[in-house]
Formats: C-alpha cells, sequence, structure tokens
C-alpha cells in the first residue's frame, strides 16, 4: 500500500476534499466528547463505591480517634498498607492529603525557602535549574516553572530519560537541582525505566550536592497489558550512598477516589526529620478518617492489586479500541507514530512535524477536546510541534470510539494540508 506521505500532489488534493468531507460530516453531529485528560470514568469510580461506607469504627488499632488532632505523618495501618504495597519501610513515609501534586509542590517550596542538609535555599541560588524528561507530565513542568526555574528538556527514550545527556549536564553544572521523574507507565510515553536507567540516576555524579530526583511513581501499579517490575530506587541509592537523593511519590488518585484519594511521599530519614520539622509548624495532620476509610476497605496490599486488575479489565477494552482504530486508520499512511503501552493512563502519538496544533484545533471544532498540543514539553513548546497525548479513560466506549475516529480523521487532514504545502 502506498503511503499519504508518498502521494503526488493530484492525489493529496483529491485526498483533501475527500477527507473534508468527512470532517464536515463529523462536524454537522454536534459531539461534545472530552479526551483531555487522564480522568477515571464515572464506571471506574464505582469499582470503589464502597470506600464510602467503609467506615465502621473511628478508632486506630491503638485506640486513636481518627476524628480528632493528632498523627502529623499518617496513622500507622496506613503507612503499613503503602509499605507493603511499595516495598517502601514504614519510617519512610509521610501519609498526606489526597494529592501527591500537592506534596511534589510542598517539597519544593520547601527546598526554595529552607534549602536542605545544610545547603543554601535554592531562592538564593542564581539561574536555578530543572530537568524536564520530555514529552512528559504538563503538571510537573508547571510546578518548576512557577518556581522561576529554569526548565531543561531531556529526551525520553523507552528506557527513561536519555542518562547520557542526563549525566552530562548534572556533572558539569552546579545550579541544576533535580529532575522529573516517572518511573513506570510515565506520562504520556508509557516509557518503563530499565535497571539499569534507576542505577544510572542513583550513582550518577552531580555537581549540586543538593540534587533532588523526585520520582513521581503515580502509575506504579497501573499494569493494564503487562506488569513491569522496577528496580528498587531506594537500594539503589543507598548503595552509592546517595539515599537523601530521592523524594518518593505515589497516590491512590486513579485506584479509588481523585478527589478523595491517599498520597504519600517517602525518602531518606534524614530527609523525612527535617520534613517533619517544617510540617509541624504548617500542619497539625492530614484526613486520618480517610487514611482509615481506605485502610479498612483494603485491608491489605494484595487487595489492592487485585483491584488493580479489575480497573485493568475495565481499561484494557478503551485502549485496545484506540490502538486497533490507529493501527486501522493511520498505520500505514506515514502520517503518524505511537507507543504502545504496558499501563498507565495514556498513548502517546506523534504527527508528521509541524501538525499537532492543527491536529488537536481541528478536533476541538468538531467537538472533540484533547489536551493541549505542547503541553507534554518544557513551557508547552515543542520543538518538532508533533506529539499528542490521548486520554482514553473518561469516555464511555460508544463515545471513545467516535472521538479516536474523529482525532484520526484529524491526524489525516492535518498532515495533508501540511504535504499539500509543502509540494
Amino acid at each position: 500500500m502506498k503511503k499519504i506521505t508518498e502521494f503526488t500532489r493530484e492525489e493529496l488534493l483529491e485526498l483533501q476534499e475527500e477527507l473534508e468531507k468527512q470532517y464536515e460530516e463529523f462536524k454537522a453531529q454536534g459531539l461534545k466528547l472530552d479526551m483531555s485528560r487522564g480522568k477515571p470514568a464515572a464506571s471506574q469510580l464505582d469499582l470503589t463505591n464502597g470506600l464510602l461506607t467503609a467506615l465502621d469504627d473511628y478508632h486506630t488499632e491503638s485506640g486513636l480517634d481518627a476524628r480528632n488532632y493528632g498523627v502529623l505523618d499518617g496513622i500507622p495501618e496506613a503507612k503499613k498498607l503503602f509499605s507493603d504495597l511499595l516495598d517502601i519501610p514504614v519510617d519512610k513515609i509521610i501519609v498526606g492529603g489526597s494529592s501527591s501534586l500537592n506534596l511534589m509542590y510542598d517539597a519544593m517550596t520547601r527546598l526554595m525557602l529552607f534549602g536542605t542538609q545544610g545547603e543554601k535555599p535554592w531562592k538564593d541560588v542564581k539561574g536555578i535549574k530543572w530537568l524536564c524528561p520530555s514529552p512528559g507530565y504538563d503538571r510537573h513542568f508547571a510546578v518548576t516553572e512557577d518556581m522561576g526555574m529554569e526548565l531543561i528538556p531531556v529526551p525520553m527514550t523507552a528506557e527513561g530519560p536519555d542518562m547520557d545527556v542526563v549525566e552530562k549536564l548534572v556533572a558539569e553544572d552546579d545550579t541544576i537541582k533535580g529532575i522529573w521523574c516517572v518511573p513506570l507507565h510515565s506520562n504520556p510515553l508509557g516509557a518503563c525505566y530499565s535497571d539499569e536507567t534507576v542505577d544510572r540516576l542513583a550513582s550518577m555524579k552531580t555537581a549540586a550536592k543538593d540534587f533532588r530526583i523526585f520520582w513521581d511513581n503515580a502509575y506504579g501499579v497501573h499494569h493494564i497489558y503487562e506488569e513491569v517490575p522496577l528496580k528498587d530506587i531506594f537500594k539503589a541509592a543507598a548503595a552509592c550512598g546517595n539515599e537523601d537523593r530521592i523524594l518518593y511519590f505515589f497516590s491512590t488518585s486513579k485506584i479509588t477516589f481523585p478527589g478523595a484519594g491517599i498520597a504519600i511521599m517517602a525518602s531518606s530519614l534524614s530527609n523525612i526529620a527535617e520534613i517533619k520539622k517544617h510540617m509541624t509548624i504548617q500542619t497539625i495532620g492530614h484526613d486520618k478518617l480517610n487514611q482509615l476509610r481506605h485502610v479498612k476497605y483494603f485491608g491489605n496490599a494484595e487487595n489492592i492489586r487485585a483491584h488493580m486488575r479489575k480497573l485493568a479489565d475495565a481499561l484494557r477494552p478503551k485502549f485496545d479500541m484506540v490502538l486497533d482504530t490507529l493501527d486501522a486508520e493511520l498505520g500505514e499512511t506515514g502520517l503518524a507514530s505511537w507507543v504502545t503501552p504496558k499501563g498507565g493512563y495514556f498513548v502517546a502519538l506523534d504527527t508528521l512535524p509541524g501538525c499537532a496544533k492543527e491536529t488537536v484545533r481541528l478536533a476541538k471544532e468538531a467537538g472533540v477536546t484533547m489536551t493541549g498540543a505542547g503541553a507534554t514539553w518544557p513551557y508547552k513548546k515543542d520543538p518538532k510541534d508533533s506529539n499528542i497525548r490521548i486520554a482514553p479513560t473518561y469516555p464511555t466506549i460508544e463515545e471513545l470510539d467516535k472521538a479516536i475516529h474523529l482525532f484520526c480523521l484529524c491526524v489525516k487532514l492535518a498532515g495533508v494540508k501540511k504535504l499539500i504545502g509543502e509540494s
């Protein structure tokens, strides 16, 4: 089959006319579909509705009344639940509120205001910089941008950030203070960090003594097609004397309820002590009733894993639909390429260079809202204007069918326009 990228100008003009007719037919349907963010569908949320009635008593195992003040860093039962799930020692865990992003922002703010381990506050570092593996998570980039840092894109590979680039940058520049990492089923590429990548991140020489890895394991148990192991970043860092380097984050946002889940952070004992010193002033403690509710509902880590298998069964048909449609509609065109994820929440697609913004614009005009083109890069500036994040989870299967077919049509229409303009 001849690729569209190999068409003559006359063939492209003929195809454009046909595609525009199809596009107008979609517009006439008056669609209002949303694939903009990785939100759980109501049917997913229904799987944990039992959480709402799980609390039959307000007391922890030690007899503490969870309705009252106290317990700065989380009830012991919640710490143990996450310790067992993630294989992190209990004394290295702080249980927070519902948002891991909130914990990341707080952690970054503390480093900016107070510094860490005797180093000067980051606000006093002229020209402070942060590494941003790209394509990556827009909300991560927004945090460091909000702090006034210079964001440095780092190429992503199937095994994580390009470590040759990372190691060179951090060894030469002491104003580079850290890196964002989503180590399993990364947002949006679905990349899973290899053992070698974990080891190199843990052991690399950094010019900044207070270099920090923000290890956001957001999709650590979100396997859809294949369960992927992840090397223990704490053990790897401890073996090199760099355990203070790691700030680990996780939440139940896409396990139970995004607006009412539990988030945790974990780090070395010395970092935890430093963080708690500031937390004692910031808060008296987070929602212990919600922590207890989650403990009562799940009971143990294996029950969380069983729940995630149910979620995978619910999500797999949606991912199958997206991937099958991309293959059928775009696979032989030469107009797009994409990554087949093993888990997580997204499918990342690259259009021809210069076509992502136009594709997203066309989709929105016809009634399908996508994540903004460029959002997966620092400052929302995709140098190739090609990457688009597809979020299949929120629409119903019927809505998704329409949305992904329209999206493919928009990819083709934008690509054909680009080729005509260049021919």
